[in-house]
């Protein structure tokens, strides 16, 4: 037994029976390696990670194996998930070494922590020209036994090399509205319109960056850009990478046609895709992209909801040790299950003899968007799941991460608006309240992960939950009418910028004043899987400023843009998020306010697509938004000034047009 036993991460307890003598990221692991002259093996992945698991059975589990690791290093296990600050670091670093990067990584590192050779997964045996990791253990022991110096020269120079983003000047000038137009047009020239999505296989879903197309389309209401979405969006809802009996979207699809998924189901990807999808609803009216919002959330609340209000972090690809048991058919199961409604199943779901994954198949939909099922189908879908459900699942991991979550209360928050659903409203006030009460330390600082077994919650909380918070709770205010959800937004608004604003060039490091020091202090500028910290900060500071009237919080998002906004104009798929927020800033932000008891008003501004507008309803708060308004009017203002108050439903909606 290792000293991974009693870390509250489910990746971490995955490998506390090793024979690896695994340490958690600390200061014990470092003043050990100083002490025995060792060098680091630092080993980074999470618990949904399928090449994690196959290294770690293949290497991790050896005794052979696992001996010539404790003879020759001070192996670190991370939970990248829980540590995206580690994470960053040496993923850059291994990125800036082989050119690549991914998880599982396997960096080397001196016993200060630099970083002098890296990759992803090592082989226990050498095959398709990889390397085997007994031989590069074997390497990396020689050199540093005779070639020291020169690891120390290398890891000297990588690590300054490693501090670049953070030092990034910024731009002088806000970017303009014309960054959201060229992006536009380099997505469009990136889109496959045969499959949807960008470029070629592997293709991951693009939630943030068709949400910006859509933005672009409420401008101009080109035909071609709504094409791109909905392509895409079909495309993936019709696909092996959507789950078609319990909701819900896998990490990836390996094929560039969405059909065989990458298993693992993450929170945040879902999180995603249900405000895509929502406003692709909202703005097309299609029926289909509701079901797909009502069927991931359902997904959520069914599999990854704890019972007190939180949602874990993913599902795992492997079930049985076998990668995506749980999800494939062969056409017998379904005969089995079904009995004479077998035949309907296997033409809806596109199920073959020869299957389309290792011998089975994979459900989808072979005809492209048509997902609404007549009744019999959905009756087979009700059972098949039921079915299914009868089998192991994939391993869960359970811990409960506030970025994540943050990202789903806000999808939840205006899922629930939009469409009237008050069960899913309760949730999302319950998902706030469960994240106030167990993620926030009672000093008010907030810290990153809760698991059900600690004691108590881990880890500081980083830049991006903080911002990913903000905008989350904006949100819930907005959803519900009650005040007490901007003061939130507020107080989290106030400690990013105290814990993590870089005074120098403007923007947020990803790690808070009061953390750890690494050897570099990373910032997240590149919207990657998730909303990098500094799109979310300038979304939800914009939001938070225009719904509070508070200038320091509209400043701070501007030189947040100032920063990122070259780089976004360059790489427009790298910054979907950030897009976002520079279409906020520069069209500026209409604000809503409607006052006293106007359902009516306030169901019409909910039920409509206005990605760049705040509403302001219910209880009243602290802002230029609330003075001298008159009950029972609407008032629809920009930049404080207002055109006339109206009462009506369609005077509202002439004015917001």
């Amino acid at each position: 037994m290792n000293r991974l036993a009693s870390q509250t991460s489910p990746y971490l307890r995955q490998h506390a029976d090793n024979p690896v003598d695994w340490h958690p990221w600390g200061e014990e692991a470092f003043q050990r390696a100083q002490a025995e002259d060792k060098p680091i093996l630092l080993s980074i992945g999470y618990s949904a990670c399928h090449w994690c698991h196959v290294m770690a059975h293949e290497s991790f589990e050896d005794e052979a194996t696992a001996r010539v690791m404790n003879e020759r290093f001070i192996n670190i296990k991370v939970d990248r998930e829980e540590r995206p600050d580690v994470d960053a670091i040496y993923m850059d670093a291994v990125q800036a070494m082989s050119g690549r990067g991914g998880w599982p990584m396997t960096a080397f590192l001196l016993p200060t922590g630099e970083p002098f050779f890296g990759g992803t997964y090592f082989p226990k045996e050498a095959r398709h020209g990889m390397t085997s990791f007994m031989e590069l253990m074997d390497r990396v022991q020689q050199a540093w036994a005779d070639q020291r110096d020169g690891l120390v020269d290398q890891a000297s120079r990588l690590t300054g090399q490693l501090g670049r983003l953070s030092s990034l000047e910024p731009g002088t000038d806000l970017p303009g509205a014309s960054v959201l137009v060229d992006a536009a047009a380099q997505l469009q020239a990136q889109h496959d319109p045969v499959y949807g999505g960008f470029g070629t296989a592997p293709k991951f879903p693009p939630a943030m960056t068709l949400d910006a197309l859509l933005r672009h389309y409420t401008h101009t209401g080109e035909p071609e850009v709504l094409d791109v979405v909905t392509t895409t969006l079909d495309a993936m809802a019709s696909g092996g990478i959507y789950d078609h009996l319990g909701g819900g979207f896998s990490r990836y699809s390996v094929d560039e046609e969405w059909v065989v998924p990458h298993f693992e189901k993450m929170l945040y990807d879902n999180a995603l895709l249900i405000r895509t999808y929502l406003h692709a609803w909202l703005v097309t009216g299609e029926q289909r992209h509701l079901q797909v919002v009502e069927e991931t959330i359902d997904y959520l609340h069914r599999d990854l909801r704890h019972p007190d209000g939180g949602f874990y972090s993913a599902e795992d690809a492997d079930s049985e040790g076998v990668e995506g048991k749980f999800y494939v058919f062969s056409p017998d199961d379904l005969r089995a299950v079904l009995g004479d409604r077998a035949d309907a199943a296997i033409e809806w779901y596109g199920v073959t003899e020869r299957g389309n994954f290792e011998g089975r198949n994979i459900l989808l939909r072979p005809v492209r968007g048509d997902l609404i099922r007549p009744p019999e189908i959905d009756a087979i879908r009700t059972d098949l799941r039921r079915w299914r459900d009868q089998r192991v699942r994939p391993g869960l991991d359970d811990k409960v991460l506030t970025e994540w979550n943050a990202l789903l209360l806000g999808a939840l928050a205006e899922a629930a608006a939009a469409t009237g659903r008050p069960d899913w409203l309760d949730q999302a006030r319950r998902t706030a309240t469960f994240l106030v009460d167990e993620l926030r330390r009672d000093d008010g600082r907030w810290m990153r992960s809760w698991q059900a077994e600690a004691d108590g919650a881990q880890h500081l909380a980083y830049a991006a939950d903080y911002a990913a918070l903000v905008d989350a709770f904006t949100r819930l205010a907005e959803a519900t009418g009650e005040a007490r959800w901007i003061d939130e937004a507020r107080q989290c608004a106030d400690g990013l910028i105290q814990l993590f604003w870089d005074d120098a060039h403007g923007g947020v490091f990803t790690t808070g004043a009061d953390a750890e020091p690494l050897i570099t202090r990373p910032k997240d500028l590149m919207d990657n899987a998730t909303p990098s910290a500094n799109s979310l900060t300038a979304v939800g500071l914009l939001r938070l400023a225009a719904l509070t009237g508070i200038e320091h919080y509209r400043d701070r998002a501007e030189d947040t843009l100032r920063l990122i906004g070259d780089l976004a104009r360059q790489h427009p798929a790298a910054f979907g998020h950030a897009l976002a927020a520079i279409d906020m800033a520069a069209t500026d932000l209409t604000e809503i306010a409607i006052v006293g008891d106007a359902p009516e008003l306030v169901d019409a501004v909910q039920r409509r697509f206005t990605p760049n507008a705040v509403l302001a309803w219910g209880e009243p708060y602290d802002s230029p938004l609330w003075v001298d308004r008159a009950d029972g009017h609407a008032y629809v203002c920009r930049d404080y000034a207002c055109q006339a108050p109206v009462t009506t439903t369609e005077a509202l909606l002439a004015q917001l047009a």
